[in-house]
């Protein structure tokens, strides 16, 4: 019998436990690694190149699509998503060859999927690998240009550029841009998902930055940075956002501390 190798990803505990009770009934499963954040989902895939992963899309620190975007095309994974929200799936999938997973989970969409996953593992290594390009290909394929936020009663829509940075404060999630500050009763993650991921970036747990609005980043305590924006607004950067800061200057050729 073949074996396909699998590990799974998904930052809720439960979540993780119930996909695993399914697979038991696959006796081709071997799980082979678990992981509840993007990183450890990394260093997993590294560690046992396993045949197959299935992967939470909405995760706090990297989403799913931030993880496949790191993934190597030597001996890739079958992608499989998990999500609560057929918007994520549908976008990445209609143009792929890879599965989706929606939540709750049940055994019969999961027959489903584990067909296509063991048909796709008879496929030759060539075969996985241009399945996984395009799936990046699709996935990096340029963002919404516009944010849309709900202001009292109305609908505002900012461009990209107009947004210099997000901060969550308390209930209220306040988007910066220039003087203007825009004030929104929902949370953080909810407006983190409508902004271009490959423009954006969470900094800190209740602080998302644009790129492009960066001037100077300087080192300071504890593995910390300060971020100096073009407005001369100073943000300090959380500890457990190292990894998303120092690619802010790896993506530019460009090495940092942690590198050396």
């Amino acid at each position: 019998m073949t074996v396909l190798r699998t590990v799974i990803v998904d930052d809720e505990a439960p979540a993780c436990e119930l996909l695993q009770a399914l697979l038991a009934a696959w006796p081709a499963v071997e799980i082979v690694g678990e992981a509840h954040d993007g990183e450890t989902a990394l260093a997993l895939v590294r560690e046992h190149r396993p045949d197959a992963v299935f992967l939470d899309i909405q995760m706090p620190d990297m989403s799913g699509f931030d993880v496949v975007a790191r993934l190597s095309l030597d001996a890739p994974p079958i992608v499989v998503f998990v999500t609560a929200h057929d918007r994520y799936a549908l976008r990445a999938f209609e143009t792929s060859a890879c599965d989706y997973l929606l939540k709750p989970l049940d055994a019969d969409r999961l027959a489903i999927t584990m067909t296509r996953v063991l048909d796709r593992h008879q496929q030759s290594g060539d075969d996985a690998g241009s399945a996984l390009r395009a799936l990046l290909a699709h996935l990096r394929q340029p963002g919404p240009e516009q944010v849309v936020v709900k202001v009292d009663g109305r609908y505002l829509f900012l461009t990209n550029e107009e947004v210099e940075w997000v901060e969550a404060v308390g209930k209220v999630v306040r988007i910066h841009g220039g003087a203007s500050v825009i004030t929104v009763h929902e949370p953080l993650g909810s407006v983190e998902r409508r902004l271009e991921s490959s423009q954006f970036v969470r900094v800190h747990r209740s602080v998302i930055v644009n790129r492009r609005h960066i001037r100077e980043m300087q080192p300071w305590f504890r593995s910390r940075h300060v971020l100096i924006l073009r407005s001369g607004t100073r943000i300090v950067t959380g500890r457990t956002y190292e990894t998303q800061v120092h690619d802010l200057i790896r993506a530019r050729g460009v090495r940092s501390h942690a590198d050396k």
